[in-house]
């Protein structure tokens, strides 16, 4: 399923939002299973509690990964040393009183890797926290509010900036961060499906830690190359430090055991700019572009070994205009792919 996007987002550069909403209702019309235990100490959004009815529930889950590599000798050519670990924590907070439900929901998620060649790297960072407040008009509708938030805990490098070698600071804490505000209407034909839809949706692309990250004085390398500004590479103003958007925005959630002991989660974000889109570096025409849809798709596989033990892989691919560090230039946009496949410690609480 994945890799079908990604050859469909490719040859088009367009996400039309009618393809998304047949998927969406080509998997809500799939025939339904239980879900079992495993889907609740393994998702990262859980699916509505049939047994919470009034009141607080609380919970969490966190897992600790970790792998180790090395060679001798070898002939094939092999990192002499390598070693990974993975941390992930959820944290959720649900409330419901009469027709009135409030979801809270927080993911983090940080991993680095070691080897001998490279050293130490950063190959997972995520803050992403997601609260939904909801009054029922039927079984399967809520008219709600979303308030989404992302950003990243440390500091991401680029490690050959301008084909020096150097170290170049590239992400951080708010940097970026987005924000997004947006009420609208939530459908949920099934317990491990739901679908929320704002026509109306205000979002804030944040750029406020060190917006230049600039490797030279003034941004001038001594060859007379000009640095570009970080925020720049986010769209945004490192003046302003803060980019406004209006738009529409679309967030779909599925969670569901689709064979025994293996869970598939897998949250979609859609957002359409209706605002114009000339960018502070002065390239474009200025027009509003609603078509070039930003992108935010994560997945999860999570399959059971034992009580503790558990296997994960993860999947992620974003797509945003506005995110120009790409093609031969690091001028142009493009699909963003990360995967992590990992062996480790998961406990409930």
């Amino acid at each position: 399923m994945p890799f079908l996007l990604i050859k469909a987002y490719t040859k088009m550069k367009k996400l039309p939002l009618m393809l998304f909403f047949t998927a969406c209702y080509a998997i809500a019309s799939a025939q339904d299973a239980t879900i079992k235990g495993i889907q609740k100490e393994a998702q990262k959004e859980l699916p509505k509690d049939t047994a919470h009815k009034d009141g607080w529930k609380k919970g969490g889950l966190i897992s600790i990964n970790i792998g180790q590599g090395g060679s001798r000798n070898w002939a094939a050519g092999a990192e002499k040393f390598s070693f990974s670990t993975a941390a992930f924590l959820n944290l959720f907070a649900n409330n419901i009183h009469g027709k009135w439900s409030w979801n809270n929901n927080l993911d983090l998620a940080y991993a680095l890797v070691n080897t001998t060649s490279l050293g130490v790297r950063k190959n997972d960072d995520k803050i992403d926290l997601l609260s939904r407040l909801g009054y029922a008009l039927a079984p399967k509708w809520d008219v709600s509010g979303i308030v989404s938030f992302r950003t990243q805990f440390a500091d991401g490098f680029e490690y050959n900036y301008l084909n020096k070698g150097i170290q170049h600071r590239i992400s951080g804490l708010f940097a970026p961060a987005y924000l997004t505000v947006a009420p609208g209407i939530t459908w949920k034909p099934a317990a491990y499906f739901s679908v929320f839809i704002s026509p109306v949706a205000g979002r804030w692309v944040i750029v406020s830690n060190n917006p230049y990250s600039y490797v030279y004085p003034g941004g001038v390398a001594p060859t007379g190359e000009i640095e570009t500004p970080l925020s720049l590479n986010y769209g945004v103003d490192p003046v302003k430090k803060v980019k406004k958007e209006l738009g529409a925005f679309v967030s779909a959630n599925f969670n569901k055991e689709v064979v025994k002991n293996v869970v598939y989660i897998s949250k979609l974000e859609l957002y359409s700019n209706y605002l114009k889109t000339k960018r502070v570096d002065d390239t474009g025409d200025g027009k509003a572009r609603p078509g070039n849809v930003d992108v935010y798709w994560t997945n999860a596989f999570a399959m059971k070994v034992n009580k503790w033990l558990n296997v994960n892989y993860n999947f992620d691919l974003i797509y945003d205009d506005d995110v120009r560090q790409f093609g031969p230039n690091k001028n142009a946009p493009g699909i963003q792919l990360r995967s992590l496949l990992a062996v480790g410690f998961t406990a409930k609480f």
